[in-house]
């Protein structure tokens, strides 16, 4: 698979949807997480992610104009130990206790499956970034519908150990903006990924549909000491 410019990946698709990037540092020094949001809908782009403890949480911007917090009220991010859980939706909590209680990233996942939001039945994606004693491995996940059918679940996990200088893996939820949302197919994309965090955090916003980006998250991860540089940018303020 080739590796793609990071800002041209982006800029292709009006709806990726929800997307994760993880990979690590074009210099070797750090590991890398990315994570987004956007949305079509009014309930969708009332949102902005907060900090909370090592993680993030999503929040809406407006309560007043909140519908329904189902699907879109979760904690994406969660540092258990040396691993820094980020996902797509409530299994952030799933297998941050999964983990904990002594599953693997994959175990933990086997409890669930897509969303429930027929009929796109939007994929939930999940990565997981263990940065141990000068090491750092990844696993990410991706568990879809088989092209639609709500009783069949596709269960993918890809596990990445010392992964390759400057290069992010890429998953999202949505092939492009349809009707119903095409989800993802194939292996996590391959991305540049150059710059510190604050290249890498302006590349992904500004290469992002403007209409449809609600929130964006970028963390480092010295891995050699653990030390961690985290953004945040919300579209709503």
């Amino acid at each position: 698979m080739k590796i793609q410019p990071l800002a041209q990946t982006l800029s292709m698709n009006e709806y990726p949807g929800r997307g994760i990037i993880a990979g690590k540092s074009a210099d070797s020094k750090k590991a890398v997480a990315a994570y987004w949001i956007m949305g079509r809908s009014e309930n969708s782009r009332n949102r902005v992610f907060i900090e909370e403890n090592d993680g993030i949480r999503t929040q809406a911007f407006d309560p007043s104009k909140l519908v329904d917090p189902s699907l879109i009220i979760y904690a994406p991010v969660r540092v258990l130990g040396n691993n820094t859980i980020v996902t797509n939706g409530d299994q952030t909590d799933t297998v941050y206790d999964g983990m904990k209680s002594g599953l693997t990233f994959e175990q933990s996942l086997r409890s669930r499956k897509f969303e429930p939001d027929a009929p796109n039945f939007t994929p939930r994606i999940s990565a997981c970034l263990n940065v141990s004693g000068g090491n750092f491995a990844l696993d990410m996940s991706i568990l879809k519908s088989d092209c639609g059918i709500e009783s069949s679940c596709q269960r993918y996990t890809f596990s990445y150990e010392n992964p390759r200088a400057g290069v992010g893996r890429y998953i999202h939820t949505y092939m492009g903006n349809a009707n119903p949302l095409p989800s993802f197919e194939g292996e996590p994309e391959l991305v540049e990924l150059n710059g510190d965090i604050e290249e890498i955090t302006s590349t992904i916003w500004n290469s992002l549909n403007e209409e449809n980006k609600v929130s964006l998250f970028v963390r480092t991860i010295d891995i050699e000491t653990g030390k961690t540089e985290t953004r945040i940018v919300n579209k709503n303020k």
